[in-house]
């Protein structure tokens, strides 16, 4: 197995030099924006110009091995059968850094025999460092992270998010409807990433959403499940053996994971 320290190293370093980039040319960056899957789904030049770095670093300090991005594709690592890979979030929050609003991130993760095995996640607005290697723990900055003791979804703060495609987003919304009765309360803070690391934080007792991409989780997913989350990802066989729905990210505090499992399960089957 590959040095761990070393892979989590590298993720901090390329992330924080990116979040550096990010936010050093937000005001030029976001002039130029393009759309993807829906006219709602942008694509800034912050975002092209910090995948770029991105690749560029990680081909100096680990060359050879496959980089899967947003913005540029490439081989899927998180799929990869062996070998060590990369799977970038170059701007997670994209909508977020164009409207100025301060959450949103970039996310580099180390890949391993199909599984995600180091990881950071930078806010370059903040500056906050949020990293994590399998089997290590997980860390905002030198402070370790562990999620909250809640046992009761009812006094549950539950995060969960929408996708671009209206009539997903419609779905969606009747689950946000149903937590919202079920749960202390929800949030949508907008990026993926920092809500995942916002329940290792124990900021956020759970967070839910389906159709999400590899990028979105990679990184801050290991982050929760090393600060002693329970995380379910997404099938990429596209089964759904629990009921949850196969494109179903989660990540809650053990206490509550059933309690949330059974809500999405029930609005899940109507879909």
């Amino acid at each position: 197995m590959t040095d761990l320290g070393r892979l989590r190293a590298v993720a901090m370093t390329v992330a924080a030099e990116a979040a550096g980039l990010v936010a050093a040319t937000r005001e030029s960056a976001v002039i130029d924006v393009r759309t993807k899957s829906t006219e709602t789904d942008v694509v800034t030049a912050g975002d092209r110009a910090a995948e770029r770095l991105i690749r560029e670093r990680l081909g100096d300090l680990r060359p050879g091995e496959p980089v899967f991005g947003e913005e540029e594709g490439g081989a899927l690592a998180v799929r990869e059968a062996d070998g060590v890979g990369w799977v970038v979030d170059p701007i997670d929050g994209t909508v977020n850094y164009l409207y100025g609003l301060p959450w949103y991130a970039v996310s580099v993760a180390a890949t391993y025999a199909g599984a995600t095995v180091a990881a950071a996640v930078v806010e370059p607005v903040s500056g906050r460092v949020w990293s994590a290697a399998r089997g290590r723990g997980a860390t905002l900055g030198e402070r370790p992270l562990r999620v909250s003791a809640v046992r009761r979804l009812d006094l549950a703060l539950i995060g969960t998010g929408y996708a671009y495609s209206p009539a997903l987003r419609s779905w969606q919304a009747g689950l946000g409807a149903e937590l919202a009765v079920r749960a202390r309360d929800v949030r949508r803070g907008g990026s993926a990433v920092l809500d995942l690391c916002s329940v290792a934080a124990g900021w956020l007792d759970g967070y839910v959403e389906h159709a999400l991409s590899p990028w979105d989780w990679a990184g801050a997913s290991l982050i929760a499940a090393e600060a002693g989350a329970v995380v379910r990802l997404p099938r990429a066989d596209g089964t759904d053996p629990d009921g949850l729905g196969a494109d179903a990210t989660m990540a809650v505090a053990p206490g509550v994971a059933d309690q949330l499992a059974a809500v999405v399960r029930e609005v899940a089957a109507t879909r």
